[in-house]
């Protein structure tokens, strides 16, 4: 029997009733449409206990999450038996519970803390943490700690920001900001968690708004002016201006202030719940959105025992895949045997939010399943606790009971990879600055991107963990990399010189920890070239002014090869015909690629050598005017160094990875694959042939390699929301075993299929029928 319907009809109120049927109609139609993640194993399971049998603290045990973000008027509503069962049915084995902050869903003690508007004298988190633990169900307690009315301004107007301009709190959502520094979150906030500690013991808290004012904005209280002025010696900048040495101590400072309060609310959790009682805030798995709120990720993700990642949906722009993305971020940094559940919205999340409408299932079942494969956790996530679009219910019920029944392979995965994506925060803030799309995330992402379509696993790889990350690897790419410390620098070279390969592109070494310029890039020994004085990249402005650039101009491949078998030739000009560098492979019926912006000058070494060369722009309109004489150049474009006893090295002098992730052109995919391919001598441990868009990793286990391949091939791949799963395959998948992985049996996760699997020289192969959502396979 369905577990939504195993309470008798009669015993049941109204609503209730009504909501039974509705959810066990929607079962049935979801079902007909969508097996993929259900089995009839996985269906008739009995519900498992949250807790989990297995040894260990919680939070190594909890995978499986929900979250009903309560309204204030769901004090009158809260249907605790119904929920139970969504619990059970789900194979819940955490919740997520609104406790305080702004307001209050228990009685509480503490000064302007106001209870919730309709709460009355029920106690709604006391409830739900009672109901929790009769089902072995573990709790975070919820806070939303980043404003407050005005009430509690005009009695502590010391607690608030101070915006310079007006003299008033900076606000948002109608709600005064509280600052960072003062006493509302260094000593009501930690009063309010002791409460909650002391009275309910949750297992932790987790606070979706906890770093306070944004780094837009500089806060001029008096807290502020007087802590800036102790901790580093100097007055608060007035101003946005990176090449103030005021504001660059301001930027690290705003982070060391974060780091603070991360440490103070952890150490008044754990001193008033016990040492497992965990304060994990919450945060998202954006770098630039990290930088934006203070968030130092790598040493949040060093600090903490589970991560709850808040980044609940794709947008058009990054795709499905960029979950996928970002699991490879958070365990890069907090590692690959830690738990990182996702807040995985239920709702309508396009580009206009409905919030209490329904996402469709296939929407909701991509994004879950390319978390899966990047080693994410589900959290479902519901806005309210009562629901008139009742088809949200039923979707997370075959996700969760596929993971709970195959959970074993999908946690504490290690990672196979060659390649490795390097980043930092600090490049994002002193690099990237005011144009951080543009000069860092548009280059990374063209390179993922290219990485996806080419089915090559990867991970990413924080600047300051270099030593310990590449030794695994045979190549690094360093996409506008421009910020590098000496240290940074030093672990590239060392890597390069024990056989790895390098792809670099734009101003990557260029700048020091600052974002100040050297002389020269201090890698230019290694890629072969070095920027004259005068260059574009050497500044700012130039930087900026070189990735908006737009314009009808081509690279040209050499040597050319207008062979007559191609088609005509310019009179009197003779066809050439030659042999290219591997690296061009495919563009044998073509001299020019599109490109779209402009180089400059370089000085390119003698063991250097160019490949692509701009040819200048020409107009787009009207087609009599599309010619130009001067249609060469010398202006490097791809600069290739490979020396006897280093590691190939790649020098993009030309943006492709920013145009490609822009542009989405296929020259440019194309060639961005054929440098990695080369520069990795292609050492690749995983091939997967056929047709699709495909998300491909690649996984170690003791005694097991497992494939977690992820179909994001769809009508509705680049605009939310998908509404229909469309199958691809056949796909022939070969996959090169781990030691200690002898290849005598396969199973899939995600089908029915039973594929031969062959060995041959250390590689298994198989061949899956088809690829509905996505398919897990385990080797052993």
């Amino acid at each position: 029997m369905h577990p939504i319907s195993s309470t008798s009809s009669s015993n049941l109120s109204p609503r209730r009733k009504f909501l039974k049927q509705t959810a066990v109609a929607t079962a049935a139609i979801a079902g007909s449409r969508y097996l993929r993640f259900t089995s009839a194993a996985a269906a008739d399971a009995p519900p498992a206990s949250a807790g989990n049998s297995s040894s260990g603290p919680w939070f190594t045990r909890a995978t499986r999450w929900m979250q009903t973000n309560i309204a204030e008027l769901d004090a009158t509503r809260y249907d605790i038996p119904w929920w139970r069962e969504q619990w059970a049915r789900t194979k819940t084995q955490g919740i997520v519970v609104n406790a305080g902050g702004i307001v209050a869903f228990y009685p509480t003690q503490i000064p302007f803390h106001p209870k919730a508007q309709f709460l009355g004298d029920r106690d709604l988190f006391g409830d739900l943490v009672k109901a929790a633990r009769a089902d072995g169900i573990v709790v975070f307690a919820r806070m939303d700690s980043n404003g407050a009315p005005d009430e509690t301004l005009q009695a502590h107007p010391e607690w608030f920001t101070v915006n310079g301009q007006s003299g008033r709190p900076f606000t948002d959502r109608g709600l005064n900001i509280p600052c960072i520094n003062g006493g509302y979150y260094r000593e009501h906030i930690p009063a309010i968690l002791k409460e909650i500690a002391e009275k309910y013991r949750p297992e932790g808290f987790t606070d979706n708004i906890w770093s306070g004012l944004p780094r837009a904005n500089i806060c001029y209280c008096d807290n502020c002016v007087k802590k800036f002025r102790t901790d580093r010696a100097l007055d608060l900048p007035q101003q946005t201006n990176w090449d103030d040495p005021a504001y660059r101590a301001w930027i690290e400072w705003g982070y060391a202030c974060r780091l603070e309060i991360w440490d103070l609310f952890n150490k008044t959790t754990r001193t008033a719940g016990g040492p497992e009682c965990l304060w994990v805030g919450m945060n998202g798995v954006s770098i630039t959105g990290a930088a934006g709120d203070f968030r130092d990720f790598r040493e949040i993700c060093r600090r903490t025992e589970i991560l709850m990642i808040d980044n609940q949906r794709r947008v058009d722009t990054t795709g499905f895949q960029a979950n996928g993305v970002g699991g490879r971020l958070v365990h890069g940094l907090l590692g690959w045997d830690k738990l990182a559940p996702e807040s995985m919205a239920l709702y309508q999340t396009a580009s206009e939010n409905f919030r209490v409408a329904s996402k469709p299932e296939p929407e909701v079942r991509l994004w879950s399943a390319d978390g899966f494969a990047a080693g994410i956790q589900p959290w479902w996530h519901y806005i309210n606790a009562y629901q008139e679009d009742r088809r949200m219910y039923e979707t997370p019920v075959p996700l969760g009971q596929w993971f709970q029944k195959n959970e074993e392979f999908l946690i504490r995965r290690t990672p196979v990879a060659t390649v490795g994506i390097v980043y930092s925060q600090r490049n994002n803030d002193f690099f990237g600055r005011q144009d951080v799309e543009a000069q860092v995330n548009l280059p990374q992402r063209g390179f993922t991107e290219a990485l996806l379509h080419a089915r090559i696993p990867y991970v990413l790889v924080h600047a300051d963990d270099l030593d310990r990350d590449a030794a695994s690897l045979k190549l690094l790419i360093l996409p506008n990399l421009g910020t590098m410390t000496d240290a940074h620098l030093a672990s590239v070279r060392k890597f390069v010189q024990n056989g790895g390969g390098l792809i670099a592109s734009g101003a990557t070494s260029l700048c020091d920890q600052w974002g100040d310029p050297r002389a020269d890039l201090a890698l230019a020994d290694l890629l072969g070239v070095h920027l004259p004085a005068g260059h574009p990249l050497f500044s700012e402005a130039g930087r900026r002014q070189l990735a908006a650039q737009s314009a009808q101009t081509y690279l040209r491949l050499t040597p050319e090869l207008r062979a007559q078998v191609d088609g005509p030739h310019p009179a009197g000009e003779p066809p050439v015909v030659g042999t290219r560098h591997e690296v061009l492979a495919g563009f044998e019926h073509t001299d020019i690629i599109p490109y779209g912006g402009s180089l400059n000058a370089l000085t390119v070494d003698p063991t250097a050598q160019v490949l692509l060369t701009l040819v200048p722009t020409r107009p787009t309109a009207p087609p009599e005017m599309i010619w130009t004489q001067n249609d060469h150049t010398n202006l490097p474009g791809l600069v290739l160094n490979e020396r006897p006893g280093l590691g190939r090295v790649v020098y993009l002098a030309a943006d492709l990875d920013r145009r490609y992730a822009r542009n989405n052109i296929a020259d440019s995919e194309h060639l961005l694959i054929n440098l990695i391919r080369w520069a990795v001598k292609g050492d690749v441990p995983l091939t997967v042939e056929g047709p699709g868009l495909i998300d491909s990793h690649l996984y170690r286990q003791p005694n097991r390699a497992i494939v977690h391949l992820v179909n994001l091939t769809n009508a509705n791949t680049w605009r939310d929301p998908v509404e229909e799963l469309i199958p691809v395959g056949p796909l022939k998948v070969s996959v090169r075993l781990p030691d200690g992985v002898s290849g005598k049996t396969l199973r899939l996760l995600a089908s029915d299929a039973k594929p031969a699997l062959t060995l041959a020289n250390g590689w298994a192969s198989f061949e899956l029928p088809s690829i509905l959502d996505h398919e897990v396979a385990v080797i052993e």
